[in-house]
């Protein structure tokens, strides 16, 4: 079990809505070749039963690149030594955020979920997320997102 971080709860954003992470939220776009990693969301959690990306709320002073790494090692063992972060799009909803934080790794790595926030972890082609019920939030940015590309190879 992971300890709880100090960014853990609830906060209502300047538009109106409820969001998981006092100082904001970040997740990993992990890409290898043409494939994303990607999450299937526990049923119990918000937007249950949704893909989206490895990510959760940012502690206080914790950078969203490293509060990415971290929630994507606690969900489903991704070694950040593995990981080249090139990019990132904030989605601001004033006085809360969310970073996509955008990275590659050169071969595709094995995962498993490791919480139970998480069903499965899955490399999707990225033309076929379309396919999928898509966590509403990352289905909102996914088009900016995807506009940075897979990052270039090393």
């Amino acid at each position: 079990m992971f300890p709880r971080g100090d960014g853990d709860g609830w906060v209502r954003c300047g538009q109106g809505h409820t969001h998981w992470g006092l100082f904001g939220a970040a997740g990993l776009l992990l890409w290898h070749d043409d494939h994303v990693l990607l999450q299937h969301r526990a049923l119990w959690s918000h937007h249950g039963g949704t893909w989206g990306i490895l990510g959760g709320a940012r502690n206080r002073g914790e950078s969203a690149e490293a509060a990415a790494l971290r929630e994507a090692g606690e969900e489903a063992g991704v070694d950040p030594a593995d990981v080249v972060t090139t990019a990132g799009h904030v989605d601001d909803h004033g006085g809360w955020s969310y970073t996509t934080v955008i990275g590659r790794v050169a071969t595709p790595l094995h995962l498993t979920a490791l919480t139970a926030e998480t069903i499965e972890v899955r490399w999707v082609p990225a033309d076929d997320l379309g396919a999928l019920s898509l966590h509403p939030g990352f289905a909102a940015s996914w088009a900016a997102v995807r506009a940075a590309g897979p990052p270039a190879r090393a």
